[in-house]
């Protein structure tokens, strides 16, 4: 595992804010040499703190405008269960994210749909045709004054 000193916490911090900065520009902006700092950064991937890089996308610029946080609750909590709905989840294509939880309920999922027509579709088609399904509960994203997801 990578050493998580100072200088490697910098890096992380700046490749989160821009994946595709340089390494001449990174190795500038955390005090290293170029090949000091492509040393490091090649040990934070062999050691799996980096785990990839990604496009961060305008959801709304590719029509997919309406988004909402859904918690679902399953009324059977048989692995097989679980397992047959994250496989129903992953195959919607609205789904972008789901998460297995604790609490009242033992899913959170991100759902992107253009407008609420559609999201009402996936609602009806998806959610509501998986046989565990008990409980939906929507909450739709009004603004996102912060996210730092990438």
């Amino acid at each position: 595992m990578a050493k998580m000193d100072q200088i490697n916490q910098q890096i992380l911090q700046e490749l989160s804010r821009d994946g595709r900065i340089s390494n001449l520009e990174l190795a500038e902006r955390v005090g290293l040499s170029p090949s000091a700092c492509l040393r490091r950064v090649q040990e934070l991937e062999k050691s799996g703190v980096i785990t990839g890089y990604r496009a961060v996308l305008d959801r709304q610029a590719m029509g997919a405008g309406f988004v909402a946080y859904i918690g679902v609750g399953l009324g059977d909590h048989s692995k097989e269960a679980q397992e047959a709905f994250e496989r129903a989840m992953a195959a919607a294509p609205e789904v972008v994210e789901c998460h297995n939880i604790t609490g009242t309920i033992e899913y959170l999922l991100r759902v992107e749909s253009a407008d609420l027509p559609s999201y009402k579709q996936f609602h009806t088609n998806v959610l509501g045709t998986s046989p565990h399904v008990t409980a939906i509960t929507t909450y739709v994203v009004m603004g996102s004054p912060k996210d730092q997801r990438a």
